[in-house]
């Protein structure tokens, strides 16, 4: 099957399927995902032929069986399977750089060592997503994109915040997308290499099913966070603190050269009607007040995450010793609570949830052909021509001894002053021509490090290399490649604004977009909008500013409207819309009141819920596109049958809560 022909189909399947998406609301009852591949039975193939498997709808013959692994491994059984990229690792960044390259058209395979999606933000650790915003500090800079859908997503089906729906939306996620195969409880133990430089395929282990995976493919991310596959590829890495000498950062030496950030296990608790005793194992913690005179206890729903240990340890290999000592802590210092006598209050509350997965901060990072610094994110970035995503976490480091030193804050927390771009030449390995890399695990110094880390940072890093990865296999380049040619580095750019990633110093430029040619007007503008900021090509506002989006009074009869207008008939086949949806809130999962009462649990009051498409063809007859009720998503996305219009109108018939109808974009595409 014609490569090009298929990633048509595919994309146009994608399309259809987000249109629906949102007016029918995202369900519990998932797809069961497709027979990844028939087990392959040693006794039936004596000889071994081929094997087939069907990705993405197609048939393919792969290679025999390999004799050395029947000999090592004779009870288990062998799965080929081939794809456009394998992605490893299933945590924030590894889910949206899959999402990401299988929505742009590639066959992609997930494979995730646990049975959960999310990493640090599953129910297995629970810890929430925090970005680039500052814990709202700086209001406005909510990442975009595939994250954003997912927090919408969260926001309308599971206001009660439980972590196990957020599990579930993100399986579902990625078993619906036509284009991605999921594999979970498998881990990645070898890379074949076709040189030095190039991966040609990996082997995946799952004891549960006792089958190993062959994955063959021409582009691979690495979003282990552990840098797993990376270190099977013999791919450059480091670990650690560097001397200031190394990168000349005003921040370096915060502790000793080498050490880490620790990990953490999180805990929660609930209030009951009656007071609830708690009795310590043996081997907790004794703790006293000495060991909190840096460590405020505050609210008991959440747990603590400085709770932690490993810095001065083997993150990777010492995890099982570290899970020890990190359970004797929390149970500690729940005892404390408990028992101590110095907290009355908190008679009547139980433990609820103890994490059983040590949360990592930091181990292993890949070097790229850019290493960002301090000073990149302290407005270096601004000369670079390869942003792709943003960060703007603080600087925010952790002592090495985490706990165990108590005389010591748990952090050094330094603020940006400004959101920052992270450049595609962190985010591919500067010796392994085809490995990508997304997550905590890209290419940076320790200092930088403490920003990019956190997980809204690795979400967006994850799309802007899933469609790097995507770009790459439509174009037959290699990662630097593209980053080297200035008219793909430009289209790359422009793909992931389409998509509604936010880069800073980067608008709306796309050629096939035809709405930028439009003439635009409204039935009304309110708050000193105007009806063209919707083709300006900028899609944010920061607080108080209304530079960038039309609003139009529900009041108006019928509905407020905004229409574009074209001098020459055009062929319209797509159109893609961005409300708004609240940027200058906070919005993630997690199981902190205090956070819970700053957001809107639910769809965004500012977000255009019930609407109509509607255009005026050549011939001067008026049709309905698109009608759509209970929206809650901030990008939209509309196929329908070419089309030749001469004008197009949005109506708003109602919004999730907000006095006015609030638009960014309208964009306009011919047939995909």
């Amino acid at each position: 099957m014609d490569k090009k022909r298929t990633s048509e189909f595919t994309r146009r399947q994608f399309l259809t399927a987000a249109a629906g998406a949102a007016g029918t609301g995202y369900s519990l009852i998932v797809k069961a995902p497709q027979s990844l591949a028939a087990a392959l039975d040693p006794a039936e193939r004596p000889g071994v032929t081929e094997d087939l498997v069907d990705i993405g709808g197609e048939l393919r013959a792969l290679a025999p069986d390999d004799a050395a692994m029947a000999e090592t491994e004779p009870n288990m059984r062998r799965v080929n399977l081939e794809a456009d990229l394998a992605v490893c690792g299933g945590g924030m960044s590894g889910v949206c750089a899959a999402l990401a390259a299988a929505r742009n058209g590639a066959r992609v395979v997930l494979v995730q060592d646990r049975s959960r999606l999310g990493g640090n933000a599953s129910s297995e650790v629970r810890m929430h997503i925090v970005g680039a915003d500052h814990h709202g500090s700086r209001a406005g800079w909510r990442e975009g994109g595939i994250l954003e859908e997912l927090r919408l997503e969260n926001a309308k089906w599971n206001p009660h915040s439980a972590w196990e729906l957020w599990d579930l939306m993100l399986y579902d996620k990625c078993v619906s997308e036509p284009n991605l195969k999921l594999i979970l409880d498998t881990s990645i133990y070898r890379a074949e290499m076709e040189d030095e430089e190039t991966i040609s395929a990996i082997w995946a282990r799952c004891d549960k099913t006792e089958h190993l995976y062959h994955i063959k493919a021409p582009f691979f991310v690495d979003a282990t966070g552990d840098s797993r596959l990376g270190l099977e590829a013999g791919a450059d890495y480091r670990v650690g603190r560097e001397p200031y000498d190394e990168f000349f950062e005003d921040l370096a030496g915060f502790d000793d050269i080498g050490t880490t950030m620790g990990s953490s296990i999180l805990f929660t608790a609930r209030e009951h009607e009656q007071p609830i005793p708690y009795r310590p194992p043996s081997w907790a913690r004794k703790l006293s007040a000495e060991h909190f005179q840096h460590r405020g206890i505050g609210s008991y729903e959440y747990g603590y995450w400085w709770i932690e240990l490993g810095g001065v340890y083997d993150n990777i290999r010492d995890n099982e010793r570290l899970r020890f000592e990190l359970l004797a802590i929390v149970l500690g210092v729940w005892d404390y609570i408990k028992n101590s006598g110095e907290f009355p209050e908190s008679e009547n509350w139980a433990l609820e949830t103890v994490g059983m997965i040590p949360g990592k901060r930091e181990s292993r990072r890949l070097e790229g052909d850019v290493m960002m610094t301090q000073q990149d994110l302290e407005g270096g970035w601004r000369n670079a021509h390869d942003g792709v995503a943003i960060g703007g976490w603080p600087l925010d480091d952790h002592p090495a001894l985490g706990f165990d030193a108590p005389d010591v804050a748990p952090f050094r927390s330094i603020r940006i002053d400004e959101a920052y771009n992270i450049a595609l030449g962190a985010l591919y390995s500067r010796n392994i021509r085809n490995l990508f890399m997304a997550g905590r695990n890209i290419s940076c110094s320790h200092v930088a490090f403490s920003s990019t880390r956190v997980m809204g940072t690795c979400s967006v890093v994850g799309q802007a290399v899933g469609a790097a990865a995507a770009m790459c296999v439509e174009e037959g380049l290699h990662p630097r490649e593209l980053r080297a040619d200035s008219g793909a580095m430009r289209r790359l750019r422009q793909r992931l604004l389409r998509d509604d990633q936010s880069i800073r110093n980067a608008r709306n430029e796309d050629p096939d977009d035809f709405a930028r040619e439009a003439s635009a007007r409204a039935s009304s503008s309110v708050m000193d909008s105007e009806p063209g900021y919707v083709i300006n090509g900028l899609t944010r506002d920061m607080p108080g500013e209304v530079t960038n989006r039309w609003m139009g009074d529900m009041e108006d009869e019928g509905g407020p409207w905004i229409e574009l207008t074209w001098d020459e008939p055009r062929t319209l086949g797509e159109v893609r819309i961005v409300f708004d949806s609240g940027f200058h809130r906070e919005l993630t999962l997690t199981a902190q009141h205090a956070r819970q009462d700053r957001m809107e649990l639910g769809p965004q009051p500012e977000t255009v819920r019930d609407y109509v498409l509607t255009a005026v063809t050549e011939d001067g007859d008026e049709i309905v596109l698109a009608e759509e009720e209970g929206n809650y998503q901030r990008l939209r996305r509309h196929t329908v049958d070419p089309v030749a219009i001469t004008s197009l109108r949005l109506t708003v018939h109602a919004t999730n809560g907000n006095p006015e109808a609030r638009v960014y974009e309208l964009r306009c595409y011919e047939a995909g």
